[in-house]
């Protein structure tokens, strides 16, 4: 099996971010779960702000966006995270993907994540974030990763978060390397028996 080629889109501002962070967990929990170690490109988009709003109004990529154009183009799956603004992805982010050919995620892998300050607002992922990959025919995972502030610090349920992230990885993982899914854990497939659960409503 050949190297797989993988692009990294991070739409974090600081530096440096909890979505580069959340983007690099995602990336390394892929290169586990692929058959072999893969080519990882990473983007970071605020490099690229100033071509990104060239392109919008001139139509014609310049500098290196050119070239991260290209790399999107023929990876061979995506994984893009961005930070919540106003419960929506941010306008970096947006404006990107706005310029990003619209036969570029033709059929391609995408394994979607956000960051944010509440856990509230994970639903951005999808109302927002899947509905513009669908909208660009990308093949988008079932399971996409949020994290809030509270997922990163000491009193937050780490063993939470890397459960979400090593789940959605294995289902990219598994269209990149166009396998069936890993079986998700089903809790019907032991059952607590019937006289079991009537005996405790008795009780």
């Amino acid at each position: 099996m050949s190297e797989r080629n993988l692009v990294v889109v991070s739409a974090g501002l600081s530096q440096p971010s909890s979505t580069r962070l959340l983007a690099d967990r995602l990336a390394a929990a892929t290169g586990r779960a692929l058959a072999e170690p893969p080519q990882v490109e990473v983007v970071e988009l605020r490099d690229h702000a100033k071509d990104v709003a060239n392109n919008l109004v001139t139509g014609f990529p310049g500098g290196e966006l050119r070239k991260v154009l290209d790399q999107v183009a023929a990876a061979d799956g995506l994984i893009a995270v961005t930070p919540i603004f106003q419960a929506s992805y941010s306008g970096l982010f947006k404006s990107f993907f706005d310029v990003v050919d619209n036969e570029s995620l033709l059929g391609k892998p995408v394994l979607i994540g956000a960051t944010g300050g509440s856990p509230r607002h994970s639903l951005a992922l999808e109302h927002a974030m899947r509905p513009m990959f669908s909208y660009l025919r990308a093949v988008v995972v079932p399971t996409a990763v949020y994290a809030a502030s509270e997922d990163w610090g000491s009193s937050g349920d780490g063993a939470a978060l890397a459960d979400r992230i090593d789940r959605s990885a294995g289902e990219f993982a598994a269209l990149v390397d166009r396998r069936p899914a890993p079986p998700r854990p089903d809790a019907f497939d032991e059952p607590i028996p019937f006289d079991q659960l009537l005996s405790q409503t008795q009780n």
